[in-house]
């Protein structure tokens, strides 16, 4: 086996898991349970964007591709901590909030 042809093989497998884990991640975006699920999955998006970006950038021999993949991490690592500090201000990290009323008041 030649170079050429294993390197495409490991282009095509490397495609294909992240294919994978983008489907799976998407599902967790949907079906998690709470924020901070949804929050973590939305982060694990970004980092397997930047994966295939970096892919897709070594394939086509472009290193335009690994800058915009740092930029993106970047700007996936800043949202994520400022979605913690929302979390952890907010208090309550449950979809479903339930709101106590007292006797007369809504």
């Amino acid at each position: 086996m030649s170079g050429t042809a294993f390197l495409q093989i490991c282009y095509i497998l490397t495609f294909a898991m992240l294919s994978a884990s983008f489907i799976l991640i998407i599902c967790r975006i949907v079906i998690g349970p709470s924020l901070p699920d949804r929050v973590l999955a939305l982060d694990l998006l970004v980092n397997a964007a930047v994966g295939f970006i970096v892919a897709f950038g070594i394939r086509t021999g472009f290193s335009i591709y690994v800058d915009i993949a740092i930029a993106l991490g970047l700007v996936g690592f800043l949202s994520t901590v400022a979605l913690a500090r929302f979390i952890h201000r907010r208090g309550d990290i449950s979809v479903e909030r339930t709101v106590a009323t007292t006797d007369g008041e809504a």
